[in-house]
């Protein structure tokens, strides 16, 4: 009798702990009774019936993280690449996730590596390290239309690496070199033509300052030229000649006062403008005028060697 007591207790024991059930948050639990899906329990305290219900498919509906493992990948442009990458997703549905698709992680990392490939291959080399961005995008909406009858959301897919061989990389470096040093040969001979420009244009600007400035003293010259004939009309002329007398006895007293004037010879002219200033002063003496006479030009021995 004890031992049939001690069979219904252990027994009792046993179904309690296969009856209750305790799901952790961001979990479910599906049930199957004789192996056919019945609910699902929520995360939590649940009961089920002992030895007739069992777990199922534990589904975590958290975001997951699904690394792509690294793989040769070849561009439109026959570019070998290494690519990996990072799909985050999320299980929506947790019957269809359980029952839908066996082993999900290895499904979804074949469909990604798959997928991969495909948007990569039809790219250019250039095209795949400028726009990582771009196949990201459509990388996820591919898993994401594919996965969805899995009960699964692909929320973002990262690529981790993009990395062309070495010898792809060398003759990168070479052709950015020789790409910079066009740039450098190409601004260095604009600099130059900018310089050169720059400079016929101050020549062209002096020139025309030049020009103008000659036309101007041209045009003051003319003035000058015609007040003078304008002032040798009438009783000017006797005054137009005492002018150009009294500069030429100023030339010969500069050329008497040189030290480094040997020898001074005085053209015969000389001697009758001393008739040529009384003249003047006679006419301008008739004419009321009253100017100073000019200054006699200072004696100047001249000897057989110079002036003494």
């Amino acid at each position: 009798m004890e031992f049939v007591l001690l069979a219904i207790v252990v027994i009792a024991v046993i179904a309690i702990f296969q009856g209750v059930r305790t799901v952790p948050q961001g979990h479910i639990w599906t049930v199957e009774r004789f192996g056919r899906f019945t609910r699902t329990l929520d995360p939590g305290l649940n009961l089920i019936i002992p030895v007739i219900d069992r777990i199922g498919h534990r589904i975590s509906i958290q975001e997951t993280v699904l690394d792509i493992p690294e793989q040769a990948v070849i561009t439109k442009d026959n570019a070998a690449v290494l690519v990996d990458g990072i799909v985050y997703y999320r299980v929506m549905d947790v019957v269809k996730a359980a029952y839908q698709v066996a082993q999900l992680g290895k499904a979804l990392e074949a469909l990604a590596m798959t997928n991969l490939r495909s948007v990569i291959g039809s790219m250019t080399f250039d095209e795949t390290l400028s726009k990582r961005e771009e196949i990201s995008h459509q990388l996820m909406a591919v898993l994401d239309a594919a996965t969805d009858p899995w009960g699964v959301k692909v929320t973002r897919v990262e690529l981790r690496k993009v990395e062309p061989p070495a010898n792809l990389i060398e003759a990168m470096n070479m052709q950015m070199t020789a790409e910079r040093r066009r740039r450098a040969v190409v601004m260095e001979a604009d600099g130059k033509r900018e310089a050169q420009v720059l400079e016929a244009r101050g020549r062209m600007e002096a020139a025309e300052m030049d020009a103008r400035a000659r036309e101007r003293l041209a045009e003051a010259e003319a003035k000058a030229v015609e007040v003078v004939a304008r002032a040798g009309e009438g009783t000017g002329g006797a005054a137009l000649n005492y002018f150009i007398a009294d500069k030429y006895m100023a030339a010969l007293r500069g050329l008497a006062s040189n030290p480094s004037t040997k020898t001074l010879i005085i053209p015969m002219e000389s001697a009758s403008m001393a008739g040529g200033i009384a003249q003047v002063m006679a006419s301008l003496s008739a004419v009321g005028a009253s100017p100073a006479p000019p200054t006699p030009p200072t004696s100047v021995p001249v000897g057989p060697f110079g002036p003494r």
